[in-house]
């Protein structure tokens, strides 16, 4: 099958032909249709999130159809629509038994501890597969493995409630996908937070209120919109120091602040005066929970989750489309969601 490899950080992704996965006991074998190209890939493909092995078949936001089953599975069967739960987990052990299998002891993420999206076939456990509804198309079941489901688990860990606001620092794959979540949990005011005036206009289409960080401080318009007050809840999926800050400086009192974004840098931080004074919460979200993903898929198959301003464009499988793909958003480009179609 042809695949996309990292090889050498800092490169370009070079074109490999690998043999076809078989499935084992209890896998499938998917013929991936769709793939989203991910803020992560870049990390990694850039060495600043370095892989466990190389060459390395990036992607984690994988959609497609069963192409054949091992022994053992009972479903899915082949030729159902499937999207893929990226973190392959053991089940048994401590943290998958309290439903936290992020922190698995044996566990894998698709795309990066075993090979991705990035091919034309990928084989995975059959319990990582879900039965994508007939009304969502497979690219926005993509998408929705990564860029909707890590944005609804870090509203889930932020405790949104109805009547509350939110900002949202970070208006990419997964800051579209925050934006309709957070209105569609019950927020009264969502504000959309970023550098780009194309994000911030798709973002106010999607009915947030643009907060032009380029402009002026974000934190002091944020407490001019709330009369002083600040948000109820702020996420930064953008995984910079300065954003850090900002999220926690734009809360309210007894406010959370949700980490999500993919960084190594320190920030600064006052306890005093940025927690203690207001009680004010710094919380970290990772990735996503499997039993999350069938509430997702339901909201898109009602149309509470709509994708034509998420994914913003489609490339075939070629070296230099995808290359073309990851450049751009490694500079922070227009695009906010793009997937790899076939």
């Amino acid at each position: 099958m042809r695949a996309l490899q990292i090889v050498e950080y800092g490169e370009p992704l070079v074109t490999a032909d690998l043999a076809d996965p078989v499935a084992g006991p209890g896998e499938i074998v998917v013929s991936i249709r769709a793939a989203g190209i991910c803020r992560s890939d870049v990390h990694y493909r850039a060495g600043t999130r370095p892989v466990p092995e190389r060459p390395l078949v990036p992607g984690h936001e994988v959609a497609g159809i069963v192409a054949d089953a091992g022994p053992g599975v009972e479903g899915p069967m082949v030729g159902d629509r499937v999207c893929l739960h990226y973190l392959v987990s053991c089940g048994t052990c401590e943290a998958c038994r309290r439903g936290a299998e992020q922190f698995c002891a044996t566990g894998e993420m698709i795309g990066l501890d075993r090979q991705g999206g990035y091919a034309e076939q990928i084989v995975v456990p059959a319990r990582n597969a879900f039965v994508v509804p007939d009304a969502v198309s497979l690219s926005a079941a993509a998408v929705m493995m990564c860029s909707t489901s890590t944005s609804y688990h870090a509203l889930q860990r932020g405790r949104l409630q109805t009547g509350e606001t939110v900002a949202v620092f970070g208006c990419g794959g997964l800051g579209a996908s925050a934006i309709q979540l957070a209105a569609a949990l019950g927020a009264f005011e969502v504000y959309a937070v970023d550098v780009n005036p194309v994000k911030l206009a798709a973002a106010t289409t999607q009915g947030a209120i643009p907060v032009h960080a380029g402009e002026a401080d974000p934190v002091a318009q944020i407490l001019d919109f709330t009369g002083g007050r600040g948000v109820d809840v702020a996420l930064e999926l953008v995984g910079l120091p300065l954003t850090m800050e900002q999220s926690i400086a734009s809360l309210a009192p007894r406010g959370r602040a949700v980490a999500v974004g993919l960084t190594h840098e320190g920030f600064s931080l006052n306890a005093y005066r940025d927690l203690v004074q207001r009680e004010a919460e710094a919380i970290g979200s990772a990735d996503h929970l499997a039993s999350e993903i069938p509430i997702l898929l339901e909201m898109a198959r009602r149309g509470t989750l709509e994708f034509s301003g998420v994914i913003t464009a489609e490339v075939a499988l070629e070296q230099g489309a995808v290359e073309a793909a990851l450049v751009e958003l490694e500079g922070f480009g227009d695009e906010v969601r793009t997937v790899i179609v076939s």
